[in-house]
């Protein structure tokens, strides 16, 4: 289901087999009416002897999957099920009247250019988003759900795909990196072409590479803690834990060790306190929560 998606060949998840149907006057409340509630629904009345009809309805399908579940596609043999279209006052076919929100608002008569058709969706459904786009930000979201295994095969299929594609390869990247493997993380990385190297959505990912590289050489954090809290002007030992504290996900007291460094040696290692800040900052997201509370926190220190 999820290549055929990827591929504008699938309904959204959970309406497999529902995007193209046909439909009887008993079900067409169902298939046609209830449905539009959730996306505008095109029905086909189409018979069997109706030449333009075995023209148009092909197309009607083509244009209906690439648009990867905006729209369903609903077709009504009027020879078997005459009376709906009789209600609609349709006098010749092949007819395709849009329905959305339960009432008829669109459509048109005769084999028209699939041009024509998608100019049609564009109206009743809005502007489309590429499928790779929307599995991506499926992806995503599946991940700020906690549900690791769905947003990797995501990223599996959209490589399949594009392998090329960078925010693949930098989610890929994360997900190993955030489970502790960073030797499978660089792999995923190095897979990125050399004309991408440089594309903005590696950025955070390699800042979070390296530190994670940082912190590893590290070792036992308590001995650096007992140094920095026996003297709180070891900088390098200041440094270093926060550094092993942000690989331990305590984010907030990174930040602090960070931000009291700053103050109490400004020009340490060349502004090192400062440039490690804006690192983790790269590295969490401009929007994640730790970031934002940690920009405050050095402004306020840069400004007072």
């Amino acid at each position: 289901m999820l290549n055929d998606t990827l591929a504008g060949g699938g309904a959204p998840a959970g309406d497999t087999g529902t995007l193209i149907k046909d439909t009887t006057t008993a079900s067409f409340r169902q298939d046609v009416l209830a449905e539009s509630m959730h996306r505008p629904v095109l029905v086909d009345f189409w018979a069997p002897w109706c030449g333009p009809c075995k023209q148009l309805t092909p197309v009607l399908e083509k244009v209906v999957r690439e648009a990867a579940g905006a729209v369903a596609l609903v077709k009504m043999n009027i020879d078997e099920h005459p009376s709906i279209a009789g209600q609609l006052g349709i006098q010749s076919i092949p007819a395709v009247i849009v329905f959305q929100k339960g009432q008829p608002v669109d459509g048109f008569m005769g084999a028209v250019p699939e041009s024509q058709i998608k100019e049609l969706i564009g109206r009743v459904a809005g502007p489309q988003q590429d499928p790779l786009e929307a599995a991506l930000a499926d992806a995503a979201a599946l991940i700020e759900e906690g549900d690791l295994a769905g947003a990797a095969e995501i990223y599996a299929a959209v490589l399949e795909q594009q392998p090329d594609n960078v925010t693949a390869l930098a989610g890929l990247a994360k997900m190993q990196l955030d489970a502790g493997e960073i030797e499978n993380a660089k792999r995923v990385l190095a897979m990125v072409p050399e004309a991408k190297a440089g594309d903005p959505a590696l950025a955070g990912i390699r800042a979070a590479l390296e530190l994670a590289e940082q912190a590893a050489s590290l070792g036992d954090l308590a001995g650096v803690q007992r140094e920095v809290e026996a003297n709180p002007d070891a900088h390098q030992a200041r440094f270093d834990l926060a550094l092993g504290l942000a690989a331990r996900g305590e984010r907030g007291q990174a930040v602090d060790h960070l931000i009291e460094l700053r103050r109490r040696d400004k020009d340490w290692n060349d502004d090192g306190a400062r440039k490690q800040l804006l690192q983790f900052f790269e590295a969490w997201g401009v929007m994640d929560p730790d970031t934002i509370r940690g920009r405050r926190k050095l402004s306020a220190l840069l400004f007072s």
